[in-house]
C-alpha cells in the first residue's frame, strides 16, 4: 500500500503550492484568497527516487457545527486520519501565529510522525519566520519555497526518514511486468453541469459517504475532485467538477481558475455525465455544455437529478429522451436516466449507462460491414450534383475509436454537404448502436493517379 502524507496548516500558506509541487501538476487550485481549497484531494507525488500519496486539505479553521467551515475541517481530520504522516506547513514570512500554535498541538494529538515545513521561506524575512517554528515544538523546520522548487532536497531527506524500506524487486509479483489489461483500468467519469444541480450529492451516495461538501449555495466545489469507485466489479475514477455558469456571468477570478479546472476535467475523462435539474431542464446552459462534451470528443450520459421532486406521472421517461434528441440532434440517442442524488434513486441505472457509454465510445466497425453499409447508404440517398457535377464518394474506413472516428474518400471534399454528412452520421448510428457519442466522419480526397501527367502540346 502507498505510504501516505496528509498537508495541514491554517489557511492561505501555500499548502496547494506544495501539493502542485510533489506532484508535478498545477492540479490544486491556487490564489491569494484564504480557503480556496475545500475538498480534500489526493494525488501521486514524486520526490528525487520516492513515490507516495499526497492529500491536499482545507486550512485548518473553527467554524460553528455544521456550518460549510466546520464540515471542511472534518474532510480535513478525515484526511488525517488516513495518513501514514502529516507535513505541518507555516508561512514563514508571516511568522508564527495563534491559530499555528492551536493546531500544533492538534497535530500533535494526531500521534502521527510531523514534517514541519516552514514555506516561503525565501529571503531574510522567511528565514527569521523560520527560526520562529522552533517554538512549536515539532522539530527542526523544513525550509522550502513551494512556488519557486527550493529547498526539496532536505524535504526528500525528511520524508525519506519516514517511509518504509522499499520491497525487494525479486519479492514483487511477475504481475508488474505484465502488459496493463486496458478492460480492467478505471473508467474516468467527469460529472459537470450547471452550479447547484447536485452533483456532489450524486458522488457521496455513489461512495456511500460525505466524501465532498455539499451545501445549498450555489458553488461550494471549487477543485475537480477525484474519487474511486467500485460498481459491479467494475472501477472507476470520478471527478466532480465546479459548476459551470454562462461565460457573461463568471467574474471572480477563483471562479474562472474553477471553471477552466472543471473544463479540463472533461478534456481529460472519457465520459461525461451531464447532471441536469428536473425542475429546470434542458435550459440553454445545459444545451452549451453538451454541445462543449460533443466538440471534446467524450462519451455523455444525462443524469435528471433532484427526480424526486417530481410528481409521478406516466410517459415522463419517455418524454424526457425524446426532449433530449430534440435539443441534442448531435448525439441523438444519448443516455438519459432520471436519478435522485439525495434519495439514491436510478444509481444502477446511471452507471450502466456509464459502463454502457464507455463500451460505445470504444466501439470499432468491421470494415467489409462498414462499406456494405455505405454503399446501402449513398445508393439509397445518393450526394446532391454541385455546380452541375455529380460528387464521387468512393469508400469510407474507420481510423481510430475513443470516440469513433472514419475517413471519407472522395472527389471533392470541399463540396460535399454538412446536411449530407448529418444524413451519414445518424445513418450510422442508427446501423451499427452508436447512440449518444459523437461521431466524427472526416473527409480526404482520393488522388488522381493522372494527375502528375503532362498534357501532350498539340
Amino acid at each position: 500500500m502507498s505510504f501516505t502524507i496528509a498537508i495541514i496548516g491554517r489557511p492561505n500558506v501555500g499548502k496547494s503550492t506544495l501539493f502542485n509541487r510533489l506532484v508535478g501538476q498545477k492540479l490544486a487550485l491556487v490564489d491569494d484568497e484564504p480557503g480556496v481549497t475545500r475538498d480534500r484531494r489526493e494525488g501521486e507525488a514524486r520526490l528525487g527516487d520516492l513515490e507516495f500519496t499526497v492529500i491536499d486539505t482545507a486550512g485548518l479553521d473553527e467554524g460553528a457545527r455544521g456550518s460549510l467551515t466546520a464540515r471542511m475541517q472534518e474532510q480535513t481530520e478525515t484526511a488525517i486520519a488516513l495518513a501514514d504522516a502529516l507535513m505541518f506547513v507555516i508561512d514563514a514570512r508571516a511568522g508564527l501565529t495563534p491559530n499555528d500554535r492551536a493546531f500544533a498541538d492538534f497535530a500533535r494529538r494526531a500521534d502521527k510522525p510531523v514534517i514541519l515545513v516552514a514555506n516561503k521561506a525565501e529571503g531574510k524575512h522567511g528565514q527569521v519566520g523560520a527560526m520562529e517554528s522552533y517554538a512549536l515544538g515539532l522539530g527542526d523546520p523544513i525550509e522550502v519555497s513551494a512556488e519557486h522548487g527550493e529547498g526539496l532536497s532536505d524535504l526528500y531527506g525528511a520524508v525519506r526518514a519516514l517511509m518504509p524500506e522499499p520491497i525487494d524487486e525479486e519479492d514483487q509479483a511477475s504481475d508488474d511486468d505484465t502488459e496493463e489489461d486496458f478492460s480492467k483500468r478505471p473508467i474516468r467519469v467527469a460529472i459537470v453541469g450547471r452550479p447547484n444541480a447536485g452533483k456532489s450529492t450524486l458522488i457521496n451516495h455513489l461512495l456511500g459517504e460525505e466524501r465532498l461538501l455539499t451545501s445549498p449555495e450555489a458553488g461550494t466545489t471549487r477543485d475537480s475532485i477525484s474519487v474511486d469507485i467500485k460498481w459491479k466489479d467494475r472501477d472507476f475514477r470520478v471527478f466532480d467538477t465546479a459548476g459551470l455558469r454562462r461565460r457573461a456571468r463568471i467574474e471572480e477570478k477563483l471562479e474562472k481558475l474553477s471553471v477552466a479546472d472543471a473544463l479540463r476535467a472533461v478534456r481529460f475523462a472519457e465520459v461525461v455525465v451531464l447532471v441536469i435539474d428536473a425542475q429546470n431542464k434542458f435550459e440553454e446552459q445545459d444545451l452549451r455544455i453538451a454541445d462543449l462534451i460533443e466538440r471534446e470528443g467524450r462519451a455523455l450520459v444525462i443524469a435528471v437529478n433532484k427526480w424526486d421532486l417530481m410528481a409521478a406521472k406516466p410517459g415522463l421517461i419517455s418524454a424526457l429522451r425524446t426532449e433530449a434528441d430534440h435539443w441534442l440532434p448531435q448525439v441523438k440517442g444519448v443516455p438519459v436516466i432520471a436519478v435522485s442524488g439525495l434519495m439514491g434513486e436510478g444509481i444502477d441505472r446511471l452507471m450502466s449507462a456509464i459502463e454502457q457509454a464507455y463500451a460505445v465510445w470504444n466501439k470499432r466497425v468491421p470494415t467489409a460491414a462498414l462499406n456494405r453499409w455505405f454503399e446501402q447508404a449513398v445508393g439509397a440517398n445518393p450526394p446532391p450534383a454541385v455546380a452541375g457535377r455529380r460528387l464521387k464518394l468512393n469508400y469510407i474506413t474507420q481510423t481510430k475509436a475513443r470516440p469513433p472516428s472514419f475517413v471519407l474518400f472522395c472527389s471533392r471534399a470541399d463540396a460535399v454537404p454538412q446536411s449530407y454528412l448529418r444524413y451519414l452520421i445518424n445513418s450510422l448510428r442508427e446501423a451499427f448502436d452508436l447512440p449518444g457519442t459523437p461521431v466524427r466522419i472526416t473527409l480526404r480526397e482520393k488522388a488522381n493517379p493522372f494527375a502528375h501527367k503532362r498534357k501532350r502540346p498539340s
